[in-house]
Order: structure tokens, then C-alpha cells, then sequence
């Protein structure tokens, strides 16, 4: 690995294997996506932030936390809250003992919809990724995502 670090060209190996990394991590997720969308009419970025509520003490979470927790600009996160109010999927209510936050809090139609949508999501992710792997390919993949995990959060450090 010390011999890669200091070069900045990619070989064509490299480049390729990148290159299928990312194009194939793409496709998987925008199919999971569409799939998402298309049978249970929430989208990814909905049922992510329905799965984090849902997960959280009191089934709430301040809005600064849930940006981090899902990896949004704080003003792309309060557009979408938005429209998940709207749709009554979650609601918005202010910070217990501070005026100047907010707090995303799962409603119980927020909490059927992710009932409802993670069976038909599982049998998608199933048959999209567990079903195309060998254990080992799995053990694998879980290796490297989590080498790469690691490695970024260093590099954040």
C-alpha cells in the first residue's frame, strides 16, 4: 500500500476497478431507490430518515443530529422534513428547553409507512445484492466497506 500512496496516476487496472466500484454501487442504489419509490411510495431519502427516527430514544430527533446521522446539509434535510410533514410522515416541534432548536419527531403514520415499506425493501435487497453474492464475497464486501469506513473517518480526524 506505501508504494500507492505517493503516486497520482492510476494504472488501468485502477482506474477500472474504481470505476466498476462506483458505477455498480450507483446502479444498485438507484434500482433499490426506484424500487423503494415504486412499492411503497416513499423515497430513499424518506424511509432513511424514517429509519433513523425510528431508532432514536423517544422516536425524535434534534434536526442538527439528524443532518449528521443521514449525511445532509442542514438545509437540504429541513426542505425534505418539509415535505414529510406535509405528508404526515413526521413532525417538527421545538427543542425541549431550547427555543432555538427543532426536533424531527416519527409520527405513527411515519412508523406504518416504514413498517409497510421495509418488508417489500428487504425482499429488494435480497434479491439486488445478498442473492448475486457467495458468503464469501459477502464477508468480503463487508471487509471493504468497512476498511473504506475507516479509512475515511481517519482522514477526517
Amino acid at each position: 500500500m506505501s508504494q500507492r500512496r505517493g503516486r497520482t496516476a492510476l494504472t488501468r487496472t485502477e482506474l477500472d476497478s474504481w470505476r466498476v466500484f462506483v458505477e455498480t454501487t450507483d446502479d444498485l442504489r438507484a434500482t433499490l431507490a426506484g424500487r423503494l419509490q415504486s412499492e411503497s411510495g416513499i423515497s430513499a431519502g424518506d424511509y432513511r430518515v424514517l429509519l433513523e427516527l425510528s431508532e432514536a430514544p423517544g422516536r425524535r430527533l434534534r434536526s442538527s443530529h439528524l443532518a449528521d446521522a443521514v449525511g445532509w446539509e442542514r438545509s437540504r434535510l429541513s426542505h425534505h422534513l418539509g415535505r414529510m410533514e406535509k405528508r404526515g410522515l413526521i413532525r417538527r416541534e421545538a427543542a425541549a428547553g431550547d427555543n432555538r432548536g427543532a426536533e424531527a419527531v416519527l409520527t405513527d403514520e411515519g412508523r406504518d409507512a416504514l413498517r409497510r415499506s421495509s418488508v417489500p425493501h428487504f425482499h429488494a435487497i435480497r434479491e439486488l445484492f445478498l442473492d448475486a453474492l457467495t458468503p464469501d464475497q459477502l464477508a468480503a464486501a463487508r471487509d471493504v466497506a468497512e476498511t473504506l469506513r475507516d479509512h475515511l473517518a481517519a482522514l477526517e480526524r
